[in-house]
């Protein structure tokens, strides 16, 4: 197997080991808000690849996008992480999620374009910050809408574990 296949696949395995850390109910309060956002994220690709706003140049398989690892990795168990330490207090969250994006877009983003992974093309450094910035908001209100409909509203508040 080509080296960078191994660390795509590392890249989307090894986040998943964190997951009994979270916690049962973490993971079954936020999985879906976090799947569901995950896959805006797969139909975002799917126009950043065609407008050309991004591009990843090393992928898993030749018909999958090369942002697949990525999506379905780090940043599906990183939202429920992020919802862990920061659901209910809404300040918090945006703060913490500016900070991880932040860091994702201008440190992370650099070290993929020098590796030869990936590199932002047509967008602004600040327009792709905009964009998570709309996704994490996105990400929060589905799941307030989601504890709405499941009765968990009060519960957003307090501890969660």
């Amino acid at each position: 197997m080509k080296q960078y296949k191994m660390f795509l696949l590392g890249m989307l395995i090894i986040p998943w080991f964190s997951l009994p850390l979270l916690g049962k109910k973490t993971v079954k309060r936020f999985f879906l808000s976090s799947l569901i956002i995950n896959i805006l994220a797969v139909v975002e690709s799917f126009f950043a690849h065609r407008y050309q706003w991004w591009w990843f140049y090393k992928r898993l398989h030749p018909k999958l996008l090369g942002d697949i690892p990525l999506i379905f990795g780090p940043f599906l168990v990183g939202s429920m992480w992020i919802f862990k330490f920061t659901y209910g207090r809404f300040f918090t969250y945006i703060k913490t999620n500016f900070l991880i994006d932040t860091f994702f877009i201008y440190i992370v983003m650099s070290w993929f374009k020098k590796i030869g992974y990936g590199s932002i093309i047509r967008l602004r450094k600040y327009q792709f910050s905009l964009l998570f910035i709309a996704k994490s908001l996105v990400l929060y209100g589905t799941q307030l809408l989601i504890d709405n409909i499941s009765g968990k509203r009060n519960q957003s508040q307090g501890k969660i574990s």
